[in-house]
């Protein structure tokens, strides 16, 4: 596992603790490989999901830190979406 999704998955797992999650997200960073969020938790894999969101591994650290804007990154074609946007959200 690369230190950059070993990062994420902590960083995601901490933020979500205490959410409630019914669908299945997929967060692709790069080369880097790609995270899975849902009703089971977060981990590393590449699985089926009902939203994708791809972006740089650089951009994504930003979205977890807040230095980056998610709707703004989305817009400027940094942040790729596939599937349900309103899960996205």
């Amino acid at each position: 596992m690369s230190d950059v999704i070993a990062v994420a998955l902590s960083a995601l797992s901490e933020k979500l603790s205490d959410a409630d999650i019914d669908f299945t997200a997929k967060f692709v960073l790069g080369d880097e490989g790609s995270i899975m969020v849902g009703p089971d938790g977060v981990t590393e894999g590449d699985g089926e999901a009902d939203v994708t969101m791809s972006a740089d591994p650089d951009v994504f650290k930003g979205i977890l830190d807040g230095s980056v804007n998610p709707p703004t990154a989305f817009m400027s074609g940094q942040l790729s979406v596939d599937g349900g946007m309103g899960l996205a959200m």
